[in-house]
């Protein structure tokens, strides 16, 4: 896979370690907690288990909210920060419209996820469906995320409580946007990268306010999965500003 391809390279220079967020892959399901500043409590506590005093962060999406989150939250613990094509919930996002503007990508998903109960009825055992459409509307090129991959986060998020603890994640947005009104900006350097057909263009005009020592750089050819996308570009970048 392409990420795994990704990890390897930057292995070679660091140690890395891979996180399943809480109710991700492997990691448990619980009722709360799926706001980023608890989840990213959940992997500082994990630096501490670790004997990790300071890491360096790259987060995808998801992920991507919980590095901001440690770092406005664990400065001390936060060595570099990327993120990759989504920055934190901001207050723009409880505006969202429900009905889709020409010319303007329709995150219908966002509503969907908000739904209780419903689901984890439509999508248990059939979630490669929601992948596969996914993968086809936000990527430039679909087939860079190859069968086994889509077989392997299928499979993670089949179940019942998988699909309701991901629909969590969307939950807590209002949440997320309330606790970032109490943020400062972050002091760590901050390198986003953005899809040039995904969310370079969002992240241009919302990363500036997120820190003092921000840097955006588009991701040529690349839609919203840049990992699975163009792996080599992203390594270079990170490993560039890893340093």
């Amino acid at each position: 896979m392409a990420v795994a391809q990704g990890a390897a390279g930057l292995a070679d220079r660091y140690r890395v370690i891979a996180v399943d967020l809480r109710g991700m892959g492997g990691s448990a399901k619980p009722d709360t907690g799926y706001d980023k500043k608890t989840m990213a409590a959940d992997v500082h506590a994990l630096l501490g288990h670790l004997s990790i005093g300071s890491a360096h962060f790259a987060g995808h999406d998801i992920g991507a909210m919980v590095a901001y989150a440690h770092a406005a939250n664990h400065p001390e613990a936060t060595g570099r920060l990327a993120l990759l094509d989504v920055s934190h919930p901001e207050e723009s996002w409880a505006r969202m419209p429900l009905l889709p503007e020409p010319d303007v990508r329709h995150l219908w998903w966002f509503a969907f996820n908000q739904v209780q109960g419903l689901p984890e009825q439509l999508l248990a055992g059939r979630y490669h469906l929601l992948l596969d459409w996914l993968f086809a509307a936000a990527s430039a090129d679909a087939a860079s995320i190859d069968a086994h991959s889509r077989a392997v986060y299928a499979r993670a998020y089949d179940s019942p409580d998988a699909v309701r603890a991901g629909n969590a994640w969307y939950q807590a947005f209002r949440q997320d946007i309330a606790d970032l009104a109490t943020y400062s900006p972050v002091t760590t350097p901050l390198l986003a990268l953005g899809g040039e057909h995904s969310n370079y263009e969002r992240l241009v005009a919302d990363i500036p306010a997120l820190g003092t020592d921000t840097r955006v750089v588009r991701v040529d050819g690349s839609g919203h999965y840049l990992p699975e996308e163009q792996p080599g570009a992203v390594m270079a970048e990170l490993t560039r500003f890893l340093g």
